[in-house]
């Protein structure tokens, strides 16, 4: 839904399904990186508890015990040997929830510090580590419970810019201080 919508000109949006696979995810995200050098990825997971659209703040690196769907589990239960246990994005959620609530969607988003310890937070972690926070991920819950896939691609497309829109500003100021 949001390739059809879009963002806007000045984006280019590159959208790719990442497979429910531990070993997969170690390959692609690094390899995505590595080929796109993005200013910013968003991942997107489809959660059966979630009601709501909700921006996570962080990836946790150890606690990776349930098979995916391959089977396979790591044996060391964590994404990165060594990594730290917790990666915030340098995306300012609290802002990007308020933003986005502030615009009037028919779509409530919250804020989450907790991406599950499966797939969808091994995937978010595994790219925080890759791009030192320069990543953010949005659960969302399954079609019809209780939005349409319009709602969330326009939610998605709202969340997306108004990240965009942050981290740039942080950057200004971060360029900013620098120079003094």
């Amino acid at each position: 839904e949001l390739e059809k919508l879009g963002l806007r000109d000045d984006v280019d949006l590159h959208v790719y399904e990442v497979p429910v696979e531990y070993q997969t995810v170690q390959r692609l995200i690094p390899a995505l990186w590595k080929k796109h050098s993005p200013q910013l990825v968003v991942h997107v997971g489809v959660s059966g508890m979630a009601t709501t659209v909700t921006l996570e703040k962080c990836g946790h690196n150890v606690g990776y015990k349930g098979l995916d769907n391959c089977r396979f589990c790591p044996g060391s239960q964590c994404c990165v040997e060594g990594g730290p246990e917790c990666i915030d994005s340098i995306i300012d959620m609290d802002t990007v929830c308020k933003r986005v609530s502030a615009l009037g969607l028919d779509v409530t988003v919250t804020i989450s510090k907790d991406a599950g310890r499966y797939l969808c937070d091994f995937t978010y972690y595994t790219s925080l580590y890759q791009s030192r926070g320069r990543s953010a991920f949005v659960h969302v819950p399954p079609l019809g419970k209780p939005y349409t896939a319009e709602q969330l691609g326009r939610a998605l497309q709202a969340i997306i810019e108004e990240m965009l829109d942050v981290l740039e500003h942080s950057e200004d100021k971060i360029n900013c201080q620098h120079e003094h």
